[in-house]
């Protein structure tokens, strides 16, 4: 199997950052840095959200795994080939599935990781997902796709199941792609995506949406999704005849391993500041973590992927695990806010699904 590694995860190296309160204490100025950001808690509820409360639960989303191909510079998840035992249980995606079917009101699975291809239960939760008649999306990090035999029949696996493919791809060059992605992982990607158009995806008519994923190289706010948007598809079509959807573009929030290159960079401070400074008011009433309930590997309960990576479970004490699993203590439960939820709120806002505003 092709491993793209530009170094271990920080679990791995036994770096403080892992620890995800040694996290927090830096986000809050006890720890490393001393700089003092305004709480954005305070920046919500001087907008009249006090407390900030979800909305309709319409989006199931699973981090299925750690485990990845890839150990990606940027990667707030601190996945990689090293992360093998953090893997969700065909007895906790069968609770998923219950609880799915229960309510209504979930149109979407969105199932995320590491690769989550790499979960031996993946197929199988897809196809029952599937019989659901539910919006999949998987997140997929395209190298997996041509790093084993085993693997190269998934855009066909997509296609029958009619799964929303959603891929990260920094940019349309191999430089900047590798750099932060490591190298030859450019390459393969470009394969891949020759492989999922090859069955119809990002064709117009066929009905199956290949989606990319931009987030910037460095310390620095992504451009406008729409004129990014529109450069790629130019590039990859004039260079590789490459087809896709659309482009989401994603704020690099300042977490895990790209908390890392920011403190080493000596970016952190401008880097915090520009996020607080580019606090855009309008992003949040279409914040993701207000429609969305975010499950961990080993089943625990978070308001997004994010707080999911800072171990910073919901608010509602009786139901902070699918076994526990309750509706109307986590319908319109206060969310819990933190000083990284600066960097969906920045410019044009920052979801899963791209641009906010």
């Amino acid at each position: 199997m092709a491993i793209h590694q530009k170094s271990k995860s920080l679990a791995s190296r036994g770096n403080d950052l892992s620890d995800t309160f040694y996290q927090l204490e830096v986000l809050n100025g006890h720890e490393v840095m001393e700089a003092q950001f305004p709480r954005f808690e305070d920046k919500v509820a001087n907008l009249g959200f006090q407390p900030f409360r979800t909305t309709e639960l319409e989006i199931f989303q699973i981090n299925i795994g750690k485990l990845c191909n890839q150990t990606c510079a940027h990667c707030h998840v601190d996945a990689g080939p090293d992360r093998k035992h953090e893997q969700m249980s065909r007895e906790h995606l069968e609770k998923c599935l219950a609880i799915i079917a229960a309510t209504p009101s979930i149109h979407t699975v969105d199932i995320t990781g590491g690769a989550p291809e790499m979960n031996v239960n993946f197929r199988w939760f897809v196809e029952e997902v599937s019989k659901l008649g539910k919006k999949i999306i998987d997140r997929c990090n395209l190298t997996i796709i041509v790093a084993n035999p085993k693997y190269k029949d998934l855009p066909e696996f997509f296609a029958k199941h009619k799964v929303n493919v959603v891929s990260s791809l920094p940019y349309y060059s191999k430089n900047r792609t590798d750099a932060q992605r490591g190298e030859g992982v450019f390459e393969d990607s470009i394969e891949a995506l020759k492989m999922l158009n090859a069955v119809g995806y990002g064709k117009a008519g066929t009905g199956l949406e290949l989606n990319l994923v931009y987030n910037p190289t460095g310390a620095f706010l992504p451009g406008s999704q729409v004129s990014l948007e529109g450069q790629f598809h130019a590039q990859l079509k004039r260079r590789y005849d490459v087809v896709f959807n659309n482009l989401f573009c994603i704020t690099n929030l300042p977490i895990s391993r790209f908390l890392e290159y920011l403190l080493e960079s000596g970016n952190y401070e401008k880097y915090m500041q520009e996020l607080v400074d580019a606090f855009n008011p309008s992003t949040v009433p279409g914040l993701m973590c207000r429609n969305t309930i975010s499950v961990r590997w080993d089943g625990r309960l978070y308001d997004c992927d994010f707080n999911q990576m800072l171990e910073l479970e919901v608010s509602a004490e009786g139901s902070r695990h699918l076994d526990t699993f309750d509706y109307d203590a986590l319908d319109n439960r206060p969310i819990v806010l933190n000083q990284h939820c600066y960097g969906c709120t920045a410019g044009a806002g920052s979801s899963c699904g791209g641009a906010i505003d």
